[in-house]
């Protein structure tokens, strides 16, 4: 059985270029993932099926959200719609999570 607390911080951890994701919780109707972006990686748009919240843990980026820019930045909490247009660009190592759920 899986632990049932963890520390996010001892989890975060950077490669020199790109992402990294570590799956927290994932069930039927949840998915929680842990994603830690070098700086200067971007994330193209894309969409989800799902609706989702994003929480920035620390760094700088920019989240584009249906054309509109939000500054990625510790205690920042992002919602979307299912199927909403989205890219990501970290300006310095940045580390967030990813909620999705139906």
């Amino acid at each position: 059985m899986k632990k049932s607390y963890e520390n996010i911080k001892r989890l975060i951890s950077y490669s020199e270029e790109g992402i990294i994701s570590k799956v927290l919780l994932k069930t039927d109707k949840v998915n929680i993932t842990l994603f830690c972006m070098a700086k200067d990686t971007d994330m193209g748009n894309h969409t989800s099926t799902k609706e989702g919240m994003i929480y920035v843990i620390e760094g700088n980026g920019i989240f584009n959200l249906e054309g509109n820019e939000i500054k990625m930045m510790p205690g920042i909490m992002i919602f979307m719609k299912k199927n909403a247009v989205h890219s990501l660009t970290a300006k310095e190592n940045t580390s967030f999570i990813l909620y999705l759920h139906d």
